[in-house]
This record gives C-alpha cells, sequence and structure tokens, in this order.
C-alpha cells in the first residue's frame, strides 16, 4: 500500500517530508521555496503543494494557531508542532478534498513520532478547534 501512488502511503511520506523540508527551511532562516530550489531530485507533488502552501498561507496558518492554542505563543511551542500545526491547517483550510480525519490522524502521528510525548494530544486539539471552524463541522 505503501507504494500506491496517489495513496495513503504517499500521502503519508508526502507530508512527512513536507514536515523535514519545512523544517529545515524555519531552521535555516529560509524559505521553503528555497529548500525545493536545493533539491537534487524533487520531492513528491504532494509534499511540494504542502510546503507551498504552508509558505503562500503563512501569516493566516499562524494566526489561526495563535488564536486556537491558548496561552501559548509560536516562539514557546517547539519548532515540530508548530510545523505540524501549519501543514494540518493548510490542509484543512485549502484541501477541502482530504477528509478531517485523515488529516487529524496524520497530524497527530507525526507529532507523536517526531516531537515530545505532549504534542499529539496538543496538535489535535488545536487542529479538531480549527476544523470545526474550517470545515463547519459540529
Amino acid at each position: 500500500m505503501a507504494g500506491m501512488v496517489g495513496g495513503i502511503g504517499s500521502r503519508r511520506e508526502a507530508r512527512e517530508r513536507a514536515l523535514a523540508l519545512l523544517y529545515e527551511a524555519e531552521s535555516r532562516g529560509v524559505t521553503p521555496g528555497d529548500i525545493l530550489d536545493e533539491l537534487p531530485l524533487p520531492p513528491q507533488e504532494y509534499a511540494r503543494e504542502l510546503c507551498v502552501g504552508v509558505q503562500t498561507h503563512r501569516v493566516e496558518l499562524d494566526a489561526i494557531i495563535e488564536r486556537l492554542a491558548d496561552n501559548w505563543s509560536l516562539e514557546r511551542m517547539p519548532l515540530l508542532d508548530v510545523t505540524v500545526l501549519r501543514i494540518g491547517l493548510f490542509e484543512l483550510a485549502h484541501r477541502p478534498d482530504v477528509p478531517v480525519e485523515a488529516v487529524l490522524s496524520e497530524a497527530v502521528n507525526l507529532a507523536a513520532e517526531f516531537s515530545t510525548s505532549n504534542s499529539g494530544p496538543f496538535v489535535n486539539g488545536v487542529l479538531r478547534a480549527a476544523s470545526r471552524e474550517l470545515r463547519e463541522l459540529d
């Protein structure tokens, strides 16, 4: 299944690749576009789309994070958590073809795998609240 083009596995891999590329860009103080331009081979199309989407909508995404993360500024959050949240929020706001539960599940898994022990529940809370607004769910 992981090798299926356009399948669940490829999206999961693309999100993980986008997380790494966006994290590198933020750590180095360059844009995701700069990182993409430096790559010897382009990433999966969905990973590229996530990177460009996060870059394009970053001000909007960060404003949502700041508003929904009670008493947490972006500066106080682990960079990995912020990056996972940006990816998830981009998908919720700009990729209506991706089901809410897929966005939440994938983001929580990325946060739990690559960040702190508190990251999964934190990311879940912020994205669940955002999904109610962005997708008009109950």
